[in-house]
């Protein structure tokens, strides 16, 4: 993932040994911790490289961090909001299969149109 986050412009490039090791120091420790911390938060990609400029920008509105973070609520919302009625759909397949020994399904039936 770290390569894949130098690609993105996430982490600068770092110095490497002569075997090709890079080394890394406090300031990328560091940013690796935030970017790990925003994507355990369920923040994409673009948010999080929003995030780090303005993590990194000391001279920041904090009203374009809770902009952020209000618009990704939303998007939690309403994928909570999906999940449940995916949930309800399949607890009424579900609920409606017998589990009977033949192979007449109203969950897969029910796919398949």
């Amino acid at each position: 993932m770290i390569r894949y986050y130098e690609s993105m412009g996430l982490l600068p490039p770092v110095a490497r040994t002569e075997a090709g090791y890079r080394l890394y120091g406090d300031n990328e420790v560091h940013t690796l911790h935030f970017i790990s911390r925003a994507r355990n938060l369920g923040f994409a990609m673009n948010e999080i490289a929003e995030l780090l400029k303005l993590w990194q920008n000391h001279r920041r509105a904090n009203t374009d961090v809770r902009r952020i973070a209000l618009v990704h609520i939303a998007e939690l919302e309403r994928r909570v909001d999906q999940l449940k009625s995916m949930k309800r759909a399949l607890e009424a397949l579900a609920a409606s299969c017998h589990g009977i020994e033949r192979p007449a399904c109203p969950i897969l039936d029910e796919r398949a149109e």
